[in-house]
């Protein structure tokens, strides 16, 4: 059997137990960020199977309780800042990221990093990073902002760009609602508008 059978095999079985464990509407967003992601990564020249998977697994942690994404990252030596225990719905990226690696045998430390940095994002991301944070807002099944096909359009000609816009609109939104703003998610924000100019 070749390697890419091997994959395929894997993607199979982990949509499988995806599709029994998230709810319909998780399940279909994670196929939208995964199908997204593979046309991201062949865009941009990268790894479509490292997308694949990474997408597939961005959001296995979300049905977690709190007190066992928790659990998990302290087992996993995985540091938990003051915002994550206060917002605990933040930590399914990190915890996701421990379960993919424990659960579902990821050893590919690209794919472990795309899964823990999409929710907040983080300075000097990768290629992929970047591609499963920007998939994960603009997949098909999202409605929730009305500049949607502008960022849709943009993703395909200029990651970086798309990055910044996605970030000053959650940054925006946080602020206008009240929320309170992950400092990693303003750290990436200025680090990408330096970049930027």
């Amino acid at each position: 059997m070749t390697m890419t059978e091997t994959f395929s095999m894997d993607v199979k079985s982990i949509k499988k137990q995806l599709n029994k464990e998230l709810e319909d509407k998780r399940y279909t967003h994670t196929l939208g960020v995964m199908d997204t992601a593979m046309l991201l990564a062949s865009c941009y020249g990268i790894s479509t199977q490292k997308a694949q998977l990474a997408g597939l697994l961005h959001d296995c942690a979300k049905k977690m309780k709190d007190k066992d994404s928790i659990s998990l990252c302290e087992t996993c030596h995985v540091e938990i800042t003051d915002v994550e225990k206060r917002n605990t719905f933040l930590l399914h990226a990190k915890a996701g990221a421990e379960l993919a690696r424990i659960k579902y045998h990821v050893d590919d430390e690209e794919i472990l990093s795309a899964i823990r940095c999409h929710t907040t994002g983080k300075p000097d991301m990768t290629i992929l990073d970047k591609i499963i944070f920007i998939a994960d807002y603009i997949e098909p099944n999202r409605s929730h902002s009305e500049r949607l096909p502008y960022l849709r359009k943009l993703a395909f000609q200029d990651l970086d760009e798309t990055l910044v816009q996605i970030l000053h609109d959650t940054l925006l939104y946080l602020k206008e609602k009240g929320g309170e703003i992950d400092p990693m998610t303003k750290e990436t924000y200025d680090y990408y508008i330096k970049e930027r100019n």
